[in-house]
Parts: C-alpha cells; sequence; structure tokens
C-alpha cells in the first residue's frame, strides 16, 4: 500500500503566529519534522503543506519537498486532502509540523497499524500519561481505549474519572494523552472531510470526535515517545531541552 505523508504548515498560528519558523537549535521547528519523518521507512513521499510563501522557501532551503495550499482551509486535515486529492496513494499521514520531537517509528508503527486494518479507516497514537500535572492541562487531550485497541473517547479533561480519588497505583486507572499524528486511508479521509461538524468536536475542539459521534472507528496505536507541541513561545525551551537530553544520550551510547 502506497503511503505518504504530509506536513500541514500554518503561518498563522492564533498562539504563536509563524511557529513553525521559529528557531530551535538553529534549525527552524519545520525543520526538525522533516528530518524526523523523512527516517520513516514506510513512506513513499513526503511534503510540506504551506499557507505562506515563507515557509515554503525556508524548506526549500533545507532541501524538502513543500507545495502551497489554499489559506482558506480550515484544518490540518483538509490541507491534506487537498494535497492528496489528485495522488494514486493507499494511506496518508497527517504529521504535525508543530511536534519537533515526533520519532519515525511513530509513522511506521500507525502506517503498518493501518495497513493491517480491516474496521477502521483512521489511526492514530498515545502515550500513558506519567506526569500527573498534564491530568489537569487542558491542552493535553486524554482519550479511552476498548479492549480492541479502538477509541472511546477524546477530551480535555481526565477521562476516566477516578472516582475513589486514590493514590494506590493498583486502583488507579491509567490515564492515555493524544499525541496528534494521524493516518487515513484515502477513502476514509474524504468520507471524513465531507461529514458535517459534530456536537461533540464543536464542544471540546477536537475534529476526532467527527468520527467517534458518527460511527466511525478510530485505531490506537501506543507508544512509549513522548513529545512536545510548540503551541506558545515558552514550548521552545522544553522543545530544547528534549532536544539536548537525547543528543547527551546518543552520544554516550
Amino acid at each position: 500500500m502506497k503511503a505518504i505523508g504530509v506536513i500541514p504548515a500554518r503561518w498563522g498560528a492564533t498562539r504563536f503566529e509563524g511557529k513553525v519558523l521559529a528557531n530551535l537549535l538553529g534549525k527552524p521547528v519545520i525543520q526538525h519534522v522533516w528530518e524526523n519523518a523523512k527516517k520513516a521507512k514506510t513512506l513513499d513521499d513526503l511534503v510540506v503543506a504551506c499557507d505562506d510563501e515563507r515557509i515554503l522557501k525556508a524548506v526549500e532551503r533545507f532541501g524538502g519537498k513543500a507545495v502551497y495550499t489554499s489559506p482558506n482551509q480550515p484544518s490540518g486535515t483538509d490541507r491534506l486532502a487537498e494535497v492528496v486529492n489528485a495522488m494514486n496513494i493507499d494511506i496518508a499521514v497527517n504529521i504535525q509540523g508543530d511536534e519537533p520531537l515526533m520519532k519515525p517509528i511513530m509513522i511506521d508503527n500507525l502506517v503498518m497499524a493501518l495497513q493491517e486494518e480491516k474496521v477502521a479507516g483512521m489511526a492514530t497514537i498515545v502515550k500513558k500519561i506519567e506526569d500527573d500535572s498534564e491530568l489537569t492541562n487542558s491542552n493535553v487531550v486524554k482519550v479511552i481505549i476498548d479492549k480492541n485497541g479502538y477509541a472511546i473517547y477524546f477530551s480535555r479533561y481526565a477521562i476516566p474519572y477516578n472516582r475513589t480519588n486514590g493514590t494506590d497505583s493498583k486502583k488507579r486507572p491509567t490515564y492515555y494523552k493524544h499525541i496528534g499524528l494521524y493516518a487515513f486511508t484515502k477513502d476514509f479521509l474524504f468520507t471524513f472531510k465531507k461529514l458535517p461538524n459534530s456536537s461533540l468536536e464543536n464542544a471540546e475542539k477536537l475534529e476526532q470526535l467527527r468520527a467517534i459521534e458518527y460511527g466511525y472507528k478510530i485505531k490506537v496505536v501506543e507508544t512509549k515517545f513522548d513529545t512536545v507541541g510548540v503551541d506558545r513561545p515558552e514550548d521552545l525551551k522544553k522543545a530544547e531541552a528534549l532536544l539536548l537530553r537525547e543528543q547527551e544520550n546518543q552520544s554516550s551510547d
């Protein structure tokens, strides 16, 4: 099955305009994303879908492949659909342009899961929450999963609710956070795009809830790797610290 990776990169982010070109250890954030995604073994092609000439030129300067997409697209998923519409592909991976710590194995695991999938036309990544502060952070999206590995619900609240409020690790539920990396079959991508916005989606401001509310399955793949999304200028320091730690660990191996 032919798979393409698309990195939607929008200039006008509300909380941090131009964040994909912000400097992170001497490179723009988008270059870190590109270089990591380029190492994925399951992708037949990789492209940055941008809405601004500054991003397009920056990508071309570091040797990446970029295409211009309509600045009127309402979401990264719509930008993804615009790029792959005329392509002869089976799977499209939506790779967040503000996730510089994303690992290529995440992409590979996602693509392989969707290649084997018989029910869902969409798959995404989760990680166990280890830092309790993330449970009360509404920017960290939580997810509950059924026994077959499909998402039940995504929320900005801590789900499931721990009624006992105890600290006993044997009684405490396992919490997962959502990492915003998606893979779609091409057919389901356009099915999803045509669905009207749903009430759950509008309430939580999470577009993946549209699929769930309309009765579609989302396959969930667990990773052990953490990421940091660059949503605000202060997130650059967090990403920098983690990248430096990774570099130190690699040099000591």
